[in-house]
């Protein structure tokens, strides 16, 4: 029987303007409610690690330990290896993976983690399923994930509710769910998994630099990613359309009673022993 495979096509790619956002990530700022749990002798998958700034800080919390990140993107596995290489880490792998059918045998890690890649698979649930095979009784299974619906700026912006409304029209045509930090308990649940702790957090960019830093790499994400491709090709936007919405990012970034937050769901679930 083939491996089940993702469905979803992962809506922001690699471009320059995405990795401007995935390298700033750290175990501090993307995984706070994991941080407690980790001991140092405990073997990590960190699933979808793209660039490998949250899977390297993992790697140092736990030195007798190993962690492995793996991501569908075997592109951005070179830039892990580097980011991996030049903070001198002995205790860290990368691998190509796929979440929905992981090449690892059962029971194997000590803690299943997956930062902002539920809302981008065509299977949570399943995908939930295979992160619980492969960790350990007793283990940890720990997954965040940003809720676009819940994200929240001021002042208002026609040109940003524009652009909100358009990217929940490109990630579910892209077969994934936008708002999925609200459903992961949910999602959890369906999967078979007991022991879950739920909890929320989030991110706010407010100050100058804040917010030049990330209207800026929405602004060129939103003309210059596969995001961009994805949308004009699937008829979801024109290019000016596009531009418009980049356009209102940047005006909002600019303003200085400007404030930007984002909604993050958590979930912490303890495998059966």
């Amino acid at each position: 029987m083939p491996k089940p495979r993702e469905t979803a096509v992962y809506t922001h790619g690699h471009h320059e303007s995405v990795l401007r956002s995935h390298t700033w990530r750290t175990a501090a700022n993307s995984a706070a409610y994991l941080l407690g749990s980790l001991k140092p002798h405990m073997k990590i998958l960190d699933i979808g690690c793209g660039p490998g700034t949250i899977t390297a800080d993992l790697a140092e919390l736990v030195p007798d330990g190993h962690v492995t990140g793996v991501d569908a993107a075997p592109e951005v596995l070179e830039r892990a290896r580097a980011t991996a290489a030049e903070r001198g880490l002995g205790n860290v792998g990368f691998a190509v993976a796929d979440v929905h059918a992981l090449d690892y045998p059962d029971d194997t890690f000590c803690v299943v983690h997956a930062h902002q890649v539920l809302q981008h698979v065509g299977d949570p649930v399943r995908a939930l399923r295979e992160m619980r095979r492969v960790t350990r009784p007793g283990g940890l299974i720990a997954v965040r994930d940003s809720d676009y619906a819940a994200m929240t700026w001021y002042p208002a912006s026609a040109g940003m509710d524009d652009w909100l409304e358009l990217y929940h029209r490109v990630a579910r045509a892209n077969g994934g769910e936008p708002d999925a930090g609200r459903r992961l308990k949910a999602w959890a649940v369906r999967a078979g998994l007991s022991d879950i702790t739920a909890t929320s957090s989030t991110w706010t960019f407010s100050t100058a630099e804040e917010r030049a830093w990330w209207s800026g790499l929405w602004a060129d994400r939103t003309v210059a990613s596969a995001y961009a491709e994805q949308a004009t090709a699937g008829g979801h936007a024109t290019a000016e359309q596009l531009r418009a919405a980049a356009d209102a990012w940047r005006e909002w970034g600019a303003r200085e009673d400007g404030w930007f937050c984002v909604l993050h769901g958590e979930i912490l679930c303890r495998k059966d022993a």
